[in-house]
């Protein structure tokens, strides 16, 4: 597996995936088997919306379930030891600073916890991938959607 191909995960993040397993695995496949037997029950299935509609929400279900569990049993847990980290990698925590704008701080995670919103980036997004493997005091430049980037390593923990 490439690193692009490799998935990390917070242990907050496994656990928010294992919870989402445990619904979908428990009540939400019991809803749906529900619906289901509640839809066979009125007939004719060839002409029954709701049966094809319960079907097709049972696939997307069941896939959504292999994929957690791959996910789950796969993903490279991401581990904060606590120690000073001398280059950026995933799992730390960055502070940049592009030119005169205030400094930024961002938690580089993996592609499933991405949420740039709440200041978590992928390893793999433009700015996560530029600053893989570089020192506090480098200036990084990330090629994104509205040209190329230049910026700061101001501080990494």
């Amino acid at each position: 597996m490439s690193k692009q191909e490799e998935t990390y995960l917070t242990p907050e993040g496994k656990e928010r995936l294992k919870t989402e397993l445990v619904d979908l695995v428990g009540p939400q496949r019991e809803a749906l088997a529900k619906r289901l037997r509640s839809a066979i029950e009125m007939g004719d299935l060839s002409e029954n919306a709701d049966y094809h509609k319960a079907k097709e929400d049972q696939a997307f279900l069941e896939g959504r379930i292999q994929e957690l569990k791959y996910i789950i049993g796969n993903a490279i847990v991401i581990e904060d030891d606590g120690k000073p980290k001398d280059k950026v990698i995933v799992g730390a925590h960055v502070t940049i600073q592009e030119d005169d704008y205030p400094p930024e701080t961002y938690h580089l995670v993996g592609a499933k916890e991405a949420d740039p919103q709440n200041g978590k980036i992928s390893h793999v997004s433009p700015i996560g991938s530029a600053l893989l493997d570089h020192r506090v005091g480098e200036i990084v430049e990330a090629e994104a959607p509205g040209g190329t980037i230049k910026f700061k390593i101001l501080k990494i923990k």
